[in-house]
């Protein structure tokens, strides 16, 4: 099972756009992959972001996803 894209990013469910995408950035540099090489958890909460923001950060998936 997936968690919870909102607990990935660490926002609450009525986060603005502009507060999932600081958070994503946030983690995206934290976790980058040539930030931390070799470290397998720190590219697996990379791509768990990426996927979080994908959905979050698009109006349409986002409501989609909140159903």
């Amino acid at each position: 099972m997936k968690r919870d894209y909102y607990e990935v990013l660490a926002v609450s469910r009525s986060a603005t756009d502009n507060e999932i995408k600081t958070a994503y950035r946030k983690l995206a540099l934290q976790f980058h992959p040539d930030r931390n090489p070799g470290d397998p958890t720190a590219e697996q909460r990379f791509k768990e972001a990426a996927d979080a923001y994908a959905v979050l950060g698009d109006p349409q998936k986002r409501q989609s996803y909140d159903r």
